[in-house]
């Protein structure tokens, strides 16, 4: 008599393919088809509760910060992994498995300009969450002048329209994070209320806790009503230029290598290269780089980058400009010439593409002065001369009609 062969009636795997098969009345379904079904129950469930973003996966995710964000390749592929584990982790909040996922926050390190804001940015805009920016360089311990850490919750709540349910899953991106670095490795005798005060005051904040801020900001006082928001779930992203940290690396890669590297070796280092022992050496305490597991590393923009974010982007400058001589029924056009000056400019300013936006408001800017006055004009072209020497652009009016 032939035994009778089992398999799984939903994938269709054999009994010697899965871990197990489970009986039901005349069908089996094997372990991984459970697996699956539970997260398709527990993803259900989580729309049910009215989670207010749409999950989506890293490859959506890195498509969409292609549209908007020029090169970082490889810290857009880290940023999507790390954002959708996050959001995943809050979907599956309340299964009842043991294994309790930790955060993902992030730790962005280039130079000025490089596009950490705008990855930031462009990530909250995509997932439709809340949203907000804190300057590092104006956080002091709480007690002294400057802005209490619990702040940052502040503005991520009123980006929220002061829903606490909203902020408590949004995303806060904090700049100049290196500025937060302690003076000096050596105790001091002053103490360090912007640097490793200001860290052990985050820890708190990043890792996840209910902190009580006073919904219009400022400094707390006894009489003042508090809102309570749990930032177990909020997504912080820190950014920062790291000045020298490279120096730190190339130190560090040179000991492990003695005997046989160079100087050449020693200068190929890069921040992409970033171990936590690195930013311990910067000046960070091992406790904060703990809780900025996932790090990505933002190259300096050469010539062909910022061209390409000048004109790619469907927000670029050269799209917006365009859009606003519309508004004037003018058709604006730059020669190409014109673009590779705007970024030889740009470029020499060291400021990435920050750069580009002042050195467009200045080429625009005569332009932009007399369209809005002289209606007969139908297209203006503005060509090399116009940047390198602010001579006039090229313009073309409408026939007059008899």
């Amino acid at each position: 008599m032939n035994e009778k062969k089992l398999f799984c009636y939903f994938c269709g795997s054999k009994e010697k393919e899965v871990t197990y098969l489970i009986e039901g009345d005349d069908a089996y379904i094997c372990d991984y088809c459970v697996e699956k079904a539970n997260l398709v129950i527990s993803e259900n469930n989580s729309k049910k509760n009215n989670t207010p973003f749409e999950l989506r996966n890293p490859k959506q995710i890195k498509t969409y910060l292609d549209k908007h964000v020029i090169g970082q390749d490889a810290s857009k592929k880290i940023v999507s992994v790390a954002v959708y584990n996050h959001f995943k982790r809050i979907v599956h909040s309340n299964d009842s498995d043991d294994v309790k996922l930790e955060k993902s926050n992030i730790l962005l390190v280039g130079s000025t300009g490089t596009g950490k804001t705008l990855l930031a940015r462009t990530l909250s805009n995509y997932l439709n969450v809340p949203f907000a920016i804190a300057d590092a360089t104006v956080l002091t311990e709480a007690g002294y002048v400057g802005e209490d850490v619990e702040n940052i919750l502040v503005r991520l709540y009123q980006a929220a329209d002061y829903d606490v349910k909203k902020a408590e899953m949004g995303i806060v991106y904090i700049d100049e994070i290196d500025k937060i670095a302690k003076k000096t490795a050596n105790a001091s005798i002053t103490r360090d209320v912007s640097g490793e005060g200001v860290q052990q005051s985050l820890l708190k904040i990043l890792e996840g806790t209910e902190a009580h801020i006073p919904p219009q900001g400022g400094r707390k006082h006894p009489e003042q009503p508090l809102v309570k928001i749990n930032t177990s779930n909020i997504l912080f992203i820190c950014g920062g230029a790291f000045q020298n940290l490279d120096k730190i690396i190339s130190k560090r890669m040179n000991q492990n290598n003695i005997g046989f590297s160079n100087i050449d070796d020693v200068n190929k280092a890069s921040t992409s290269d970033i171990r936590p022992e690195d930013l311990v050496q910067f000046g960070f305490i091992p406790e904060l780089i703990g809780r900025l597991p996932v790090m990505g590393s933002l190259n300096n923009l050469t010539k062909a980058a910022l061209l390409s974010i000048l004109t790619e982007p469907t927000n670029s400058l050269v799209k917006q400009y365009k859009k606003l001589f519309l508004f004037e029924g003018v058709k604006l056009d730059f020669t190409h010439n014109a673009l590779l000056a705007i970024v030889d400019i740009a470029e020499k300013r060291k400021t990435g593409a920050r750069a580009l936006r002042s050195v467009m408001e200045k080429v625009m800017l005569d332009i932009m002065y007399e369209i809005p006055s002289n209606k007969d004009i139908k297209s203006c072209t503005i060509n090399k001369d116009t940047v390198l020497n602010g001579s006039r652009p090229i313009t073309k009016k409408l026939k007059k009609t008899a």
